[in-house]
């Protein structure tokens, strides 16, 4: 498999708080790692420094062998090539859904305005919101945000997107809408990282699932494995509490 990151050692601190306390593990072209874990185990503060929005304090994180911490590589075409989808959809509120759509192809990509539109449509169209590229955020709901976010993050051609809890900031009736394109995402091909509360969708799409605790790895392994037979006690007590 074609490994597209390797994170070595990676390290996190705000002040005295460690939140990151050496995490180390790989992502391969293809993968869907759901990371799992309690409030403030260090899940988002992980995909934060993996989208540099957040600088690491220690160790490495290579993309495709190159490590971006070195600053080799553009941090606009790095991040065109690693998506983001946040738990509060992050939309311009003053641009329609078509041109959060299009604004980073332009801006990033230097596409050309009608082939932006073009791409931007097509994945409007693929997760369901085609129909609404007039509207304003404000005018829809937030499952239809969310699927404009990760509408917008596709329309970049992105090798990977990460997820972090997308579902999080939703009614739970609009959870499923969501995880529904995520699901469809998943069986293109496409890499993703996906720090979840949703346990069924970790066992169902992931390969592989990633159990955090208190800043670390506690285990990393296929669903079936972490999710109805852990190895550690302490997932074990995680999955007792929110099952």
């Amino acid at each position: 498999m074609e490994n597209i990151f390797r994170i070595e050692k990676l390290v996190k601190s705000f002040g005295e708080n460690e939140v990151l306390k050496g995490i180390t593990f790989n992502v391969d072209k293809g993968e869907v790692v759901s990371i799992i874990g309690s409030s403030g185990s260090g899940k988002s503060t992980l995909l934060r420094c993996l989208n540099l929005l957040e600088t690491p304090t220690g160790g490495h994180i290579f993309f495709h062998g190159e490590d971006i911490r070195e600053g080799s590589l553009s941090l606009y075409k790095y991040r065109a090539k690693v998506g983001m989808v946040f738990q509060q959809f992050n939309l311009f509120n003053n641009m329609t859904v078509l041109q959060n759509c299009v604004a980073g192809q332009i801006n990033v990509l230097k596409r050309n305005r009608s082939d932006a539109e073009k791409y931007a449509k097509e994945f409007l169209k693929k997760v369901g919101m085609e129909q609404y590229i007039e509207a304003k955020p404000k005018q829809i709901s937030g499952g239809q945000k969310q699927r404009v976010a990760i509408a917008r993050s596709l329309a970049m051609d992105p090798e990977v997107i990460l997820f972090d809890e997308p579902t999080s900031a939703l009614d739970p009736e609009m959870v499923g809408e969501v995880l529904e394109v995520m699901r469809d995402l998943a069986n293109t091909g496409l890499t993703m990282l996906v720090v979840t509360h949703e346990m069924l969708f970790a066992r169902d799409v992931s390969s592989r699932v990633i159990f955090m605790d208190n800043g670390v790895v506690v285990e990393d392994n296929v669903p079936s494995i972490v999710l109805e037979n852990p190895e550690k006690q302490r997932t074990r007590e995680f999955l007792s509490r929110i099952l």
